[in-house]
């Protein structure tokens, strides 16, 4: 990393710190990070072992700046053993610390968003952002993080409000999405970036509307195009009867192992789980612009996107041990027959 690199970095650390967290003195700030097991080393392809590494350096570099901020400060930096899923609990050691601070930065390779632990965090008073496959350049000044976050709340608000009015949504694409599925009685959520108040949280990068669309309800098709997940070299379909995945087409090596994963057609209550449409989300951050990106793309500005697994920690009723977002760029949104996006 040279040291134009370092120093746009600790720009960004410390703004993120100050503007999106509100770190206040005599605050515990916590930040955690998740490190490779032992399978990791022996199975998982060099490139993204070594884009694990880089997250665990990165957010070490996070702690070491807060330290520099206020010396004498609590700031703590913790590390444990990746999940292997976005979704899967923490564990119990580490649970309990995020309990126990005020301000947590969970700079991880796997999300904590959709688990128990992130929760009963948050819910006992805690700020969290929450950063699953944060990379280096989204603290740079041209990347997401580097947007009017209070433009970017009202708008996520406003659009948050229209879903929360709707009965019934349905997406298209050029690619060949077309969903429909039900809202009614669901509430739709603004994922701001400012988190400030006691048990406030959600993504950095953020900017985006988001809802839990109702369970059972969703028909259709979802068409995620090559070079819009990570290593998708292969448009993938995933086909929807009453609000489940019943059939993975194409995606090659990624169709093959989310095939395996969600096992279409296996009742046992853990794989259907997994297969359940859990959400509905628009970008609004202007300056996302990676597509292979999860976190990044799922806010760029105009895009939609649906996710399947866990929704019960967004307003749902599903727990699983899973929440992954595919994200469909050119998406029209229609809810109740009007085209808002």
């Amino acid at each position: 990393m040279t040291w134009a690199d370092e120093e746009n970095i600790t720009a960004g650390i410390r703004t993120m710190l100050e503007v999106n967290m509100g770190w206040r003195p005599g605050e515990r700030l916590l930040v955690v990070t998740d490190v490779p097991r032992p399978e990791d080393w022996a199975e998982m392809p060099i490139a993204a072992l070594t884009g694990m590494l880089e997250r665990c350096v990165l957010a070490r570099q996070v702690a070491e700046v807060a330290r520099q901020m206020r010396p004498g400060e609590a700031v703590d930096f913790v590390v444990y053993p990746a999940t292997g899923s976005h979704g899967a609990e923490p564990p119990d050691e580490l649970a309990a610390r995020l309990r126990q601070a005020d301000v947590v930065i969970a700079l991880t390779n796997y999300s904590l968003s959709h688990t128990d632990a992130r929760e009963a965090a948050t819910q006992a008073g805690v700020r969290l952002a929450s950063m699953p496959g944060f990379l280096a350049e989204m603290f740079y000044p041209d990347g997401p993080m580097a947007v009017d976050y209070h433009q970017i709340a009202a708008e996520a608000e406003a659009i948050a409000r229209r879903l929360t009015d709707a009965q019934e949504a349905w997406v298209r694409s050029p690619a060949g999405t077309d969903i429909r599925f039900s809202l009614v009685g669901r509430a739709g959520m603004a994922d701001t970036g400012l988190y400030l108040k006691k048990g406030e949280w959600g993504n950095l990068p953020a900017g985006e509307a988001y809802i839990a669309p109702v369970e059972g309800t969703a028909e259709g098709v979802l068409v995620v195009q090559a070079g819009w997940h990570p290593g998708l070299t292969e448009e993938m379909r995933l086909v929807f009867r009453a609000g489940q995945v019943v059939e993975v087409l194409g995606g090659s090596r990624v169709g093959e192992e989310l095939r395996r994963f969600l096992r279409p057609g296996d009742r046992d209550p853990l794989h259907s789980s997994r297969r359940n449409l859990a959400e509905l989300g628009v970008g609004t951050n202007p300056n996302a612009r990676r597509p292979d990106n999860i976190l990044e793309a799922e806010k760029i500005r105009g895009t939609v996107h649906i996710a399947i697994g866990d929704n019960a920690h967004m307003g749902g009723l599903v727990t699983a041990d899973f929440h992954e977002d595919f994200v469909i760029p050119q998406a029209e949104l229609w809810l109740d027959g009007q085209r808002v996006l």
